[in-house]
């Protein structure tokens, strides 16, 4: 598998409680000597209005949210599907929830 590239959609395997759900890439490519991780921003379609979600229509996706409360860092080989790329512009408003989030 190549590195999955930050801004970019995949299918990922959350694990049971999680699901199988659309996130987002944020972490950088990783080179070989590091460890195969990335870390993404889930999509869910339970809104509640949070200043930590972030709509992002794609054609791609159901109507919903990348949610920044939910940011997880899983081994690469959970991504099972690239869907789709955000906009540089629309990747930005998913890193200012997630500042938002983490107080950076």
């Amino acid at each position: 598998m190549t590195s999955a590239d930050r801004g970019e959609v995949w299918l990922t395997d959350l694990g049971m409680a999680a699901k199988v759900r659309p996130c987002v890439v944020l972490s950088v490519p990783i080179d070989p000597q590091d460890r195969v991780l990335v870390t993404i921003v889930p999509h869910t379609t339970s809104v509640y209005g949070s200043r930590f979600e972030v709509a992002v229509p794609k054609r791609f996706l159901k109507s919903g949210v990348f949610d920044a409360q939910g940011v997880v860092t899983v081994p690469q080989v959970k991504l099972m599907r690239k869907l789709g790329n955000l906009q540089p512009d629309e990747l930005a408003l998913v890193e200012d929830a997630v500042r938002r989030w983490l107080g950076l």
